[in-house]
Parts: C-alpha cells; structure tokens; sequence
C-alpha cells in the first residue's frame, strides 16, 4: 500500500493505492492519526485502492469519527469493486461519497 499526504492550509488529501487490509490498515490508521490533528476538511482519494477489508472499514469509521468533531470528511474516485463493498456495508450511508 502506497499512502501520498498532500497538506493545503487545513484541508489534507489523502491518496490511498493498493490493497488497504489487515496488514496495511494500522499503516494507514497511524498516518492518518498523527495527519488529522487541526485538519478541518479531509479528502480521502480512493481512485488507486484495489481492495478493502473489514480492517481498512474500521479506519475509515474511526477517521470520520474524529473529523466530524472536527471538521469533514469525503472520500472520491471510489472504484466499482471498492464502492460494492461500501454498499454491501451500509458505509455509504456513513461516508460521504463523492
């Protein structure tokens, strides 16, 4: 998994490619963690993501949990594979999907 930060004024962008699961979720948890603190808008960018556990769902829930005190969050480019999962999930009643 491949994780590019881009920082503007207090909206970060994130841009997430490979496969987010079991093994790169805590990878991807910690960044965005350490990354959020004074963020009022983030962007996650999915285009690249070939794949999606249950582990990569729980660090989108925990991210949105913090920045809807903090701020927003959406997530764009979602492709079809990743999208279906949202939906099968019911995330996408959680995450704005852009």
């Amino acid at each position: 998994m491949k994780i590019e930060k881009t920082l503007n004024g207090n909206a970060l962008k994130v841009a997430v490619e490979g496969r987010l699961d079991t093994m790169t979720a805590p990878e991807l948890d910690a960044s965005l963690k350490d990354s959020i603190v004074g963020v009022k808008e983030l962007t996650l960018d999915l285009g690249a993501l070939e794949y999606i556990s249950s582990a990569g769902l729980r660090v989108l829930l925990s991210a949105q949990k913090i920045m809807n005190r903090q701020g927003t969050m959406k997530v764009v480019n979602v492709n079809e594979t990743v999208n279906e999962v949202f939906e099968i999930t019911g995330f996408t009643d959680i995450l704005t999907i852009e």
